[in-house]
């Protein structure tokens, strides 16, 4: 898989798409990225949280709705790899040909 904690990725279809964030988590093939998929979920009050209520919180999206936004522009880009001078691979932007971290 090609995506990362803390990558900046931008929704291509959904009821999110044009929507852009970065990655909180990766699950094996959903990430949750920052505001996107926002559900409203019912919580009972607990020990840590008295008051319970109606909560908002992210859901998983699948890899496939998502792209990796360009260093550059920001704008949606595939990913390709590249050894570089130290003999790691890297990723970069097919449309920039800039290193993505």
């Amino acid at each position: 898989m090609n995506f990362k904690k803390g990558d900046k990725v931008n929704v291509i279809a959904g009821k999110d798409k044009g929507k852009n964030g970065k990655i909180l988590y990766v699950l094996k093939d959903k990430v949750v990225v920052e505001g996107v998929n926002i559900v409203k979920k019912h919580q009972k009050p607990t020990a840590q949280n008295q008051t319970g209520g109606i909560v908002e919180r992210e859901h998983p999206i699948h890899i496939s709705n998502i792209m990796m936004a360009d260093p550059k522009t920001g704008k949606s880009t595939r990913i390709g790899h590249e050894i570089d001078k130290n003999g790691k691979k890297v990723r970069i932007s097919k449309k920039s040909n800039e290193k993505i971290d």
